[in-house]
């Protein structure tokens, strides 16, 4: 087996991912690469909420997820956005595969504070075997973040959290997080090409890292205590994810290296 790479995309760069970000996924299994993608969705459940007059409330950065948000969750993570993704790989020539968390036991879950949040989980487990089974028969693994629970029950999940977490489980050596920000910027909004965790951590401390970039750092961070060697955060609406064979993004490696923040 190759290299793995997870990659993450944002709820709100999907609608938006350029063709050249397909053709870098396929440029990566041409690689002998073994990529496997995990989305989120948001904004479309969002709408979908709206439109269906279905209340629903954010604490702590989470949505409480009632049995109601619940089921528009994940009409829409697994149908449409799941889908929209499976053809957009086929169409760049991939053989592809939409997955829930529940299918194959895929996600074990436990409830974070099932009192505060509701039907929110976090990853408890990973069924590395039902994974490698679709990697081994060619497929590119689309999976979205949904989990099963020990009585049955469903949770919604955080998206990079699922991330990581399979990128942990199953051995990967790279993790992208593709936003529609071109990756972690110093106050002066310049990009900042390189980081150590112990850089991340200060960042997040002063301010520089703040908002949705938060969860996705400390997704990095945990996955960075794992087998991963580095995390990159790159922009998934660009005309080119690589620049002389290098990812254009922020790279967050583990290794302690004098990187001066403001580069």
């Amino acid at each position: 087996m190759g290299e793995i790479v997870v990659v993450k995309c944002g709820g709100s760069t999907i609608s938006n991912l350029s063709d050249s970000f397909f053709e870098s996924i396929k440029a990566l299994k041409e690689n002998e690469q073994i990529p496997i993608i995990v989305h989120g969705g948001g904004p479309e459940i969002n709408q979908m909420l709206t439109t269906l007059h279905v209340e629903s409330e954010f604490i702590d950065g989470l949505r409480k997820t009632t049995g109601e948000v619940l089921d528009v969750a994940e009409m829409v993570l697994c149908g449409k956005v799941n889908k929209h993704l499976v053809h957009k790989l086929q169409v760049a020539g991939l053989n592809s595969i939409g997955l829930s968390g529940c299918d194959g036991q895929l996600l074990k879950a436990t409830p974070i504070n099932k009192e505060k949040l509701g039907l929110v989980g976090d990853v408890e487990s990973v069924n590395v075997s039902f994974l490698t089974l679709m990697i081994d028969n060619d497929y590119v693994p689309i999976i979205a973040p949904i989990g099963l629970g020990e009585n049955g029950d469903r949770y919604n999940i955080n998206a990079d959290s699922v991330a990581g977490s399979v990128a942990d489980a199953i051995g990967a050596q790279q993790l992208l997080f593709v936003t529609d920000v071109d990756g972690i910027l110093n106050k002066e909004g310049k990009l900042i090409e390189k980081l150590t965790t112990e850089d991340v951590e200060s960042l997040i401390l002063d301010g520089t890292i703040y908002g949705g970039m938060i969860p996705k750092v400390k997704a990095a961070l945990k996955s960075l205590q794992g087998k991963i060697q580095e995390v990159v955060i790159i922009n998934g609406k660009g005309t080119t994810l690589f620049e002389n064979g290098e990812l254009v993004g922020t790279k967050i490696v583990k290794v302690s290296e004098l990187t001066p923040l403001n580069q």
